[in-house]
């Protein structure tokens, strides 16, 4: 099938004018003319991607990062973004971004779904449709009684991590949870506001974190991939069920930095 056809049934459930106004979601890459026979599904477009999807034989690399967020003077082999995109191209691969489009309609949700959140809540709503209210993260209650401690270990088991970074009491009762994937240190108000005990997320700093503590909000940083990497195989399903005569390759999940 032709890529414009995988894009057009991809934008009724994830349309752009649901994206941010700074994102850059959408083809970034290639043209909607191309074939596609082959995809494969990544977090971001870096070298190893790349060669995966190379070795895959892929006509599409779909991914949840942008490839291109800022305006591009040249194109050339001199820098790592232009031999990003000129590997691509020579190899007529086209790539797609569904970022904060995505973000709106399924990954707050996702997360909340896979640790057990009821009376969930959008954290931050940005969107509604026929009542129903779509945005960014998600709010409710945890699945039992837990201290931030057993909370930290619960979100490892979850989401298949090594480590987390805990800001609080790790002896402290936690029941209300506020769950927002990929960077949430902007959100710290919404989240005071919606009463939670303690934020999962990622990309928190000292200050943000100390800060979050000095107003009674415990943080459970997970890490920016730590939780995105939901998206690979939740879209691996999705394409597997929505266009099931492609093939479907996905990144294997694997954090971008080692801790010692």
């Amino acid at each position: 099938m032709r890529c414009r056809e995988i894009i057009e049934e991809l934008e009724k459930t994830y349309p752009l004018s649901m994206a941010a106004g700074w994102d850059n979601s959408g083809l970034q890459a290639g043209s909607r003319d191309w074939q596609v026979k082959k995809v494969y599904i990544a977090l971001d477009a870096t070298d190893r991607v790349i060669d995966g999807a190379l070795a895959a034989g892929a006509d599409l690399l779909l991914l949840h990062h942008p490839l291109l967020f800022s305006p591009l003077k040249s194109v050339t082999s001199d820098d790592f973004t232009g031999r990003r995109l000129l590997k691509l191209l020579e190899n007529r691969i086209s790539c797609y971004a569904m970022h904060t489009n995505y973000d709106v309609v399924t990954m707050g949700a996702l997360a909340g779904k896979m640790l057990g959140i009821s009376e969930k809540e959008v954290l931050e709503v940005t969107w509604e449709e026929d009542g129903r209210e779509k945005g960014f993260g998600c709010v409710g209650r945890l699945p039992g009684k837990m201290t931030l401690g057993e909370c930290g270990t619960y979100v490892k088991k979850i989401f298949g991590l090594d480590t987390v970074k805990i800001f609080g009491d790790l002896q402290k009762p936690v029941s209300r949870a506020a769950v927002l994937p990929g960077s949430g240190k902007s959100m710290v108000g919404a989240v005071l506001a919606a009463k939670a005990d303690v934020f999962i997320t990622g990309d928190f700093g000292h200050h943000e974190g100390i800060d979050a503590v000095m107003q009674g909000l415990a943080v459970i940083d997970a890490g920016h991939y730590g939780i995105e990497h939901i998206f690979i195989g939740q879209m691996a399903d999705y394409f597997r069920k929505t266009f099931p005569g492609l093939e479907v390759f996905s990144e294997n999940i694997e954090n971008p930095f080692h801790v010692l």
